[in-house]
């Protein structure tokens, strides 16, 4: 296996065949390029169906980006798994196995990060476990798992995306990679001939990696829509509670292509993509540049990908683009397999452009 997420072929092949137990309350387990699984609980009779939307995510700890800061960047990976079910993250059970030179100053800020954020999106914390370990090493250090609770019927679920359907992208390709080395590697950067500015720009691009609000802002548009056939003229929309948003994905580790290819995979369709009409952030071309990173393979969590309805698609953008998130319709959905950009066929990225930067600027290679 290469760094970083394991491919379809590895999960298929040996994940998937061993899943443990069957329950008829799972409604969506383990899917390669699924972000989420689902299970449906409550007595209709008695006090109605509902369901628990749940995600399992390693927890990184940076102090070099500041403690809190840190804390609440690692927090939001874990939340966007859950969020993009278009159900609100509600329930944080976290562990964590820290080195043993992690201080309880750096630590109690890191925690306080978490904190201060999981109070404001109204997310509890129902248990944990915290302990220092010998071996332990930085910046791994545990796993979070998010809980959502909601109506069933409301779930976008990650492998929804329908032939006819418009592809919306948020804030573009790499926007987590490059915040994170301009972050952290400033005179690195500076040292391929970067400057100052050029690098705090980028470096603000580790605030867009938070994708909650986004989420669940979108999850519900159109939902005047839903029923009526592409092009059907209807003076009189009705709410049925049926999203015109059929799927969401944080594009994490493989990028925004890898995200695509997820989603696309995942759904059983095929991806025509227009890559002139993919947002870019400030500061991310440089960066890529300057550190020979493929931006559109480096892992970009906080670039949410969703599949709409064609007559929901305007809708979407202007929501987001009304909450400050740069968002633009990037392609079509189609029968078919695989993912074409400007017409030519790709492949899904081996590995993510990340990890081998990371490794030398970290200088563990």
């Amino acid at each position: 296996m290469t760094n970083g997420k394991i491919g379809r072929r590895f999960f298929e092949e040996r994940i998937r065949p061993n899943l443990g137990a069957e329950r008829d309350d799972v409604t969506l387990g383990p899917a390669h390029g699924c972000d989420f699984g689902v299970i449906r609980q409550g007595d209709a009779a008695e006090r109605g169906d509902y369901a628990t939307v749940v995600a399992t995510d390693p927890i990184s700890m940076l102090p070099e980006l500041g403690a809190a800061r840190a804390g609440r960047f690692a927090l939001h990976i874990a939340l966007s798994d859950v969020a993009v079910s278009g159900i609100a993250p509600s329930h944080l059970s976290i562990a964590f196995s820290l080195p043993t030179d992690v201080d309880d100053g750096t630590f109690g800020e890191f925690w306080t990060g978490i904190h201060a954020e999981c109070n404001r999106l109204g997310v509890a914390v129902v248990t944990g476990h915290t302990a220092r370990y010998p071996g332990a090493s930085l910046p791994w250090v545990g796993a979070a798992t998010v809980l959502g609770v909601g109506d069933p019927d409301r779930i976008v679920r990650p492998d929804g995306a329908q032939p006819g359907d418009k592809l919306v992208v948020t804030r573009g390709p790499a926007v987590e990679a490059t915040g994170l080395f301009a972050s952290l590697y400033p005179d690195a950067l500076a040292a391929r001939g970067l400057d100052a500015e050029t690098v705090a720009t980028a470096a603000e691009r580790l605030d867009d990696v938070q994708l909650v609000e986004d989420a669940l802002a979108v999850a519900t548009v159109g939902e005047e829509h839903a029923g009526h056939e592409v092009g059907e003229e209807h003076a009189d929309p009705v709410d049925d509670g049926t999203s015109a948003v059929h799927a969401m994905h944080d594009a994490t580790e493989g990028g925004l292509l890898g995200a695509f290819h997820e989603t696309a995979g995942a759904s059983g369709v095929r991806f025509e993509v227009e890559r002139s009409a993919v947002p870019r952030a400030a500061g991310v071309g440089p960066v890529c540049e300057a550190l020979e990173m493929d931006p559109w393979t480096a892992t970009t969590s906080g670039t949410l990908l969703v599949s709409v309805a064609p007559d929901a698609a305007d809708a979407v953008v202007e929501r987001l683009r009304n909450r400050g998130t740069p968002a633009a319709q990037v392609g079509e959905v189609h029968e078919g397999t695989g993912v074409a950009i400007d017409g030519e066929e790709t492949s899904p990225p081996d590995g993510d452009a990340s990890w081998g930067v990371y490794a030398e600027l970290s200088g563990s290679e």
